[in-house]
């Protein structure tokens, strides 16, 4: 069940800990894409919040919202460039999608399997993907105070393999959210300290969330009968006589 847009748009811009869970996410982005320059970057989900720097650089930016969860208009003071959608039929024409972005997308949805096919369908050849998940050893996942500890969870291992069940090859993987998920003042001061810390020891396991890039993958389609030509043809009837000709 996906979280409404009021109760993410709280989290994230009205909130301390929302805002310290915005830059480690969105930091951890940027270092697998520092620049997306002259490229359609999409965001599924809530993914707002890490697509603000690809706004000057970017060709296209567009931010799709599924329809249990509500859409409001971003980014504030600019035109807009959300639009609110069925989680599993989107806005977008098939392959034109450069870098694509889910957070808060596929842990709430009733229909993962769905939205990952829609996910292969909107990126082009080559195209790639950021899936942001709670991570289901972490702190985050087990408590209601942030939007992480809503749907269900992955380990690193659950999220690659239902990638590549849907086609796309893991690239990449890192983690973020390594302070415990609290409102209290200390953790809030510390967080850049637990992230760097967490990421020189554990870039990928102790984190709250879970973050993979991965890539499309072509495959060229199955022929499931012969082909028409036999490379190498047997020739037991060499040798016998054909029907109507007499033999000489």
């Amino acid at each position: 069940m996906h979280l409404d847009v009021l109760d993410l748009k709280n989290f994230y811009y009205r909130s301390a800990l929302g805002r310290v869970a915005q830059k480690a996410v969105r930091d951890q982005v940027q270092g697998l894409w520092p620049e997306a320059k002259g490229q359609t970057v999409v965001g599924f989900g809530f993914a707002v919040p890490l697509l603000r720097p690809y706004l000057a650089q970017s060709r296209r930016v567009m931010a799709l919202m599924p329809g249990p969860q509500g859409v409001m208009s971003w980014p504030a003071g600019m035109k807009n460039v959300a639009a609110l959608c069925e989680e599993t039929r989107w806005p977008v024409d098939t392959g034109s999608v450069d870098k694509l972005v889910l957070m808060h997308g596929l842990e709430t949805s009733d229909h993962p399997s769905e939205v990952l096919k829609e996910c292969w369908r909107v990126l082009g050849p080559g195209g790639r993907m950021i899936i942001i998940v709670p991570n289901r050893a972490g702190l985050w996942a087990r408590r209601d105070i942030t939007p992480f500890g809503y749907g269900r969870p992955y380990s690193l291992g659950q999220l690659e393999t239902q990638l590549k069940q849907h086609s796309f090859e893991p690239e990449r993987h890192v983690a973020a959210l390594f302070a415990p998920p609290s409102h209290k003042r200390f953790w809030l001061r510390t967080g850049r300290v637990w992230e760097s810390t967490g990421r020189r020891v554990s870039p990928a396991l102790a984190g709250g969330v879970v973050m993979v890039e991965a890539s499309k993958q072509m495959f060229q389609p199955s022929r499931p009968n012969l082909p028409s030509a036999v490379k190498r043809p047997l020739r037991l009837l060499d040798g016998l006589a054909q029907p109507g000709v007499e033999p000489i």
